[in-house]
């Protein structure tokens, strides 16, 4: 799989991972490809993992490439100071249309791999701006000051706007123009409609921070084309409203 090179130096690589690669290989399935191996083979050299993405979420990661670059960014990471920023398609009409969500997040008691809202969780705290809003959908930008599991998809839950395509914390359905085309027509060599989005509907479009020489390390992944199809298809069949509602 090619994966885009979006910075490096001496001690790190930022790539535009793609959606549905593991970041670390899989404890079950050792078959499955992920990506610190692909760029380890690629570059010819061993990386240290800094953080993760879900396996559905595209977008901005950092590998460090040396054991002293790798001890300060987890430092950096652990400490907050590193921006991080997200762009996410939801469903319904997002009020007020700029917020900040802090709730603690745990682990699910009953449901292994889930996360939830709860008091006696770790606090987690992500701020979040619609972008774009339709009738049905939103487009959402988020910034997360937290690095909890699922932290955004958890939280977008909790106010009642749960991602596209989630299956953990939303419907799971996949995103088809026949949802906001009138009068939409399969075509004839079609036996069935294909989705325009069967992942997550989330990207990390935006990093930046501080190396320990105090050079700014700012890295922007454009929104990858299947999120990018359901926002053209939206603006052009579905009536955009304006940010207040």
């Amino acid at each position: 799989m090619n994966i885009e090179k979006l910075y490096e130096d001496d001690d790190l690589i930022i790539v535009n991972k793609p959606a549905g690669m593991l970041v670390v290989p899989d404890r079950f399935n050792h078959e499955l490809p992920s990506l610190n191996r692909t760029l380890e083979a690629k570059l010819g050299q061993k990386i240290w993992v800094v953080h993760r993405l879900d396996r559905d979420t595209s977008g901005v990661i950092c590998f460090a490439k040396n054991e002293v670059a790798h001890r300060y960014l987890s430092i950096l990471f652990q400490e907050r100071d590193v921006n991080k920023f997200y762009a996410g398609i939801v469903l319904g009409i997002v009020t007020p249309p700029e917020g900040r969500i802090e709730s603690p997040i745990a682990e699910h008691p009953a449901a292994n791999g889930k996360m939830i809202v709860a008091k006696k969780g770790k606090m987690a705290v992500t701020d979040y701006k619609v972008a774009e809003q339709w009738p049905l959908y939103a487009l959402m930008q988020f910034q997360i000051h937290t690095g909890r599991t699922h932290q955004i998809r958890v939280h977008m839950q909790s106010i009642g706007h749960p991602l596209v395509c989630d299956e953990l914390y939303g419907d799971g359905e996949p995103f088809m123009l026949s949802h906001i085309k009138r009068k939409y027509r399969l075509s004839e060599k079609d036996e069935q409609e294909k989705p325009l989005l069967s992942r997550l509907a989330l990207h990390a479009y935006r990093i930046s921070f501080h190396k320990e020489d105090g050079t700014l390390i700012d890295v922007e992944a454009p929104l990858p084309r299947d999120m990018a199809a359901c926002v053209k298809q939206l603006n052009k069949w579905a009536k955009p409203m304006s940010s207040e509602g």
